[in-house]
């Protein structure tokens, strides 16, 4: 079974470490990642939810929630459990265990015709 990654799961896998990186060497403020985190995540969202996929759609907006509205360590844990989930969701939907709801170009992605 081999992974089918598109250009937005690279920017997915790479992103998140990308701006952990930037974040601390730059000494960012606390407010500032958690603005570029939040909008990060939700611009994965908005594409996941235009391919098909609102399974990962609905992690990443939960986790860009989850690091802009809960403050402290706990906004942490439930944003690091959210990517966690997201990238669950990622993994699994390219192994085939999760189905594409709709596609852009308008193919249908299951067994049964349009027809019935």
């Amino acid at each position: 079974m081999a992974l089918a990654l598109d250009r937005i799961d690279v920017m997915t896998i790479i992103g998140f470490p990308v701006l952990a990186a930037a974040s601390v060497s730059a000494a960012l403020e606390g407010i500032v990642v958690a603005a570029l985190v939040g909008g990060f995540a939700l611009s994965l969202s908005t594409w996941r939810l235009y391919g098909g996929r609102p399974w990962e759609a609905l992690a990443w907006v939960g986790a860009a929630v989850a690091v802009v509205i809960t403050p402290g360590t706990l906004g942490i844990v439930a944003f690091l459990v959210l990517l966690l989930v997201g990238l669950g969701l990622l993994f699994g939907g390219r192994l085939g265990l999760l189905p594409t709801i709709w596609n852009r170009d308008g193919t249908v992605t299951s067994d049964e015709s349009i027809d019935g």
